[in-house]
């Protein structure tokens, strides 16, 4: 079982940064890929990033890329996700989410444990 406590989501005017954070519980983060993912009003929950467990493997939503950088530091059971150059689409709550087997990495599906979600702002 993994707990997942997003952080750092906030208001920021368009072209701001925010540097998301997710802790996790357990003694075997380093076992887990773990994705961010965003909800806005009224949409489907979409892919952002995903990095595997060990942080060789990354995998980027195609318009997050240059912009949206995804780390993890397994000493402190972290993922942090780094957006830059951020507008007003980005407006969403973002989930991180953990997978044992992330036989799909895009897919909201193949995620086993999620956060609460942590609301990001872009004002214009």
């Amino acid at each position: 079982q993994v707990q997942l406590v997003e952080s750092g989501g906030g208001l920021v005017q368009a072209g701001g940064s925010l540097r998301l954070s997710c802790a996790a519980s357990g003694r075997t983060f380093s076992m887990y890929a773990m994705g961010w993912f965003r909800q806005a009003p009224g949409k489907e929950r979409e892919f952002v990033v995903a990095i595997s467990g060990s942080g060789g493997r990354l995998y980027y939503r195609d318009s997050m890329k240059g912009r949206f950088t995804i780390s993890r530091d397994n000493a402190k059971n972290t993922v942090y996700l780094q957006m830059n150059s951020l507008e007003r689409e980005d407006t969403a709550v973002y989930y991180c989410a953990a997978s044992t087997t992330p036989t799909n990495w895009y897919d909201p599906r193949y995620y086993d444990y999620w956060g609460q979600g942590t609301q990001v702002t872009v004002s214009s």
